[in-house]
């Protein structure tokens, strides 16, 4: 990192990075479980909701890169195995052990509700400390929030569809 960089954050940089390498590996997860779910999800609704977990799955690896960006920046390292990733995580990994697509929204809700706890941490952590991570935070916290909405608006027009469909 450059010197005047690193002059902005000063002595909670390594603070920063620990909270943005545990975000990496939240990020990773995420993708990771939007991705397989996308695959194996069953169900009302099946089509619309792999499509807008193939899009979050794009989403969450685009944050991983940038908080991949922001670590090495400020003079840290990604964490550079998969095995730490649940170690260090935030966030669960919940596996798509079962493809009902009910389950699969309810699982990436409630990732995306720890994405935007630990984000919003982040971001009130850095508002005064590191305008850069803060950017980056708020534009990444932007996206983890309209994923919510997206998500539990799946959720409502499918029990919806199937409660209407039990008449």
């Amino acid at each position: 990192m450059g010197t005047a960089g690193r002059k902005i954050v000063g002595k909670d940089v390594e603070t920063i990075i620990t909270m943005l390498r545990k975000l990496y590996c939240d990020e990773w997860l995420a993708y990771y479980q939007y991705w397989l779910g996308a695959k194996l999800v069953k169900g009302p609704m099946k089509d619309a909701v792999m499509a807008e977990m193939v899009q979050h799955a794009g989403d969450e690896l685009r944050h991983a890169g940038m908080d991949a960006d922001r670590i090495i920046q400020l003079g840290g390292t990604p964490p550079t195995k998969p095995t730490d990733w649940t170690k260090l995580a935030n966030c669960a990994y919940d596996a798509p052990d079962d493809p009902y697509v009910k389950v699969i929204l309810d699982q990436n809700i409630a990732g995306e509700q720890c994405a935007i706890k630990t984000y919003n941490a982040l971001l009130v952590y850095t508002k005064d400390r590191d305008p850069v991570t803060y950017n980056m935070v708020l534009q990444i916290l932007q996206d983890e929030v309209l994923h919510e909405e997206e998500l539990q608006s799946l959720k409502e027009d499918m029990e919806l569809m199937v409660s209407r469909g039990n008449r």
